[in-house]
């Protein structure tokens, strides 16, 4: 991807309205050979998440145009990263019985899918579903290391029970999530979380293994904890996606600056408010999410950081409310700068809190590689479920 400086929000050569979804690639670049270089000294395989970026094309950049094992979150990634060419997929979302026949789908075509679960009924209905269709589905146990979400502890009984009931079909190993590493504040909190990710998931490993289950898979990561864990023994994998783009709650807590963050969405302003201090855009909470993630974190960044169409942070400026198509932009509280002059039909970018949240929003996102001629490559996003 070319490195050149941005031409895109300026002049959007293939004429998108606002708000539209603007992806640097060079700064995608920058991203994956951060990871992939802070990941070479350990003996572990990176798994990235494509929930972010939803884009099997854009993907491919973590491996200079080919495939490797991804992480989806939908059937629906799963099956267009099949298309596309990926054949190494863990779906890393609890499976139902209902989401079977379609896993088998998806495998009968010579893809690797596994599946997630952390309950026995959901192990007997895979159990069952192996019998039924005729091959083993394979499945990882998904272990709980911080409270965050779901999961088992390595020490509950029912991790063993779940093992058990999974006879019929095929125990590849286990998978832990380090969600509470987001709510991290220092470098010292996220080493941590990276280690205790790491150590309860390899306890669950060992639980097993002592109890005669083969586990082959160890799987964990997040993006805070990929970019600050420290030891990785007992680990086969690795897992990360929101570092492709970032965005403002990685940098709150130290993950990655605000020059890393790859997507912003460009709006453009419609309306002034002078006496309350407040600019109008055409960018509201259906542009932006309603992903407010930064609130609690030290510096709390509204809906974004408002930027110049050339990537020039406005100072103080943030997007501050948002209705379904307006965004509100004024001074962060106790500010001492001057509300800019923007006149209308002025076009910005906005930070957003949450990079998964805000492509979500957008079928396509368009991905400024800085040619000349200002055009995008434009990038279609995997929709639904």
């Amino acid at each position: 991807m070319n490195r050149s400086a941005h031409t895109l929000a300026d002049t959007p050569a293939d004429g998108a309205s606002t708000p539209y979804a603007l992806v640097d690639a060079a700064r995608v670049t920058r991203n994956i050979q951060r990871l992939n270089t802070r990941l070479e000294p350990f003996a572990v395989r990176l798994r990235p998440h494509v929930k972010t970026a939803k884009s099997p094309a854009l993907t491919r950049e973590i491996w200079a145009g080919g495939t490797g094992p991804v992480t989806v979150s939908t059937l629906a990634e799963a099956e267009a990263f099949a298309a596309d060419g990926f054949d190494d997929i863990v779906y890393a979302v609890g499976i139902t019985p209902d989401k079977l026949r379609r896993v088998h789908e998806i495998r009968s075509g010579g893809v690797d899918l596994v599946v997630l679960l952390d309950s026995v009924p959901q192990a007997e209905a895979v159990s069952e579903a192996s019998a039924a269709l005729g091959h083993r589905v394979p499945a990882l146990i998904e272990i709980d290391c911080d409270g965050h979400r779901g999961g088992l502890r390595p020490e509950d009984p029912e991790l063993l029970r779940v093992a058990d009931a999974l006879r019929g079909a095929e125990l590849r190993g286990v998978l832990a999530h380090a969600g509470e590493s987001y709510y991290c504040r220092t470098e010292a909190e996220l080493v941590a979380a990276a280690e205790n990710e790491r150590a309860v998931t390899v306890r669950a490993a060992q639980t097993l293994r002592a109890a005669g289950h083969r586990v082959d898979v160890v799987s964990i990561g997040s993006t805070p904890t990929a970019h600050f864990i420290r030891d990785t023994e007992g680990v086969t994998e690795i897992r990360a996606g929101n570092y492709l783009f970032f965005d403002l709650v990685m940098a709150g807590i130290g993950v990655c600056a605000l020059t890393d963050i790859a997507l912003s969405v460009v709006v453009t302003v419609i309306g002034h408010q002078s006496e309350r201090g407040r600019l109008i855009t055409d960018g509201g909470w259906t542009a932006m999410s309603q992903d407010r993630g930064t609130a609690e974190q030290d510096t709390d960044q509204g809906y974004g950081i408002v930027l110049d169409a050339r990537g020039r942070p406005y100072p103080d400026l943030i997007m501050t409310g948002a209705n379904q198509e307006h965004g509100i932009l004024s001074l962060r509280e106790g500010s001492a700068e001057t509300l800019p002059a923007l006149p209308i039909g002025t076009r910005v970018r906005v930070l957003p809190n949450h990079a998964c949240a805000t492509a979500g929003q957008y079928s396509r996102l368009l991905l400024d590689e800085g040619r000349a001629d200002g055009r995008p490559t434009v990038l279609h996003r995997v929709g639904g479920w």
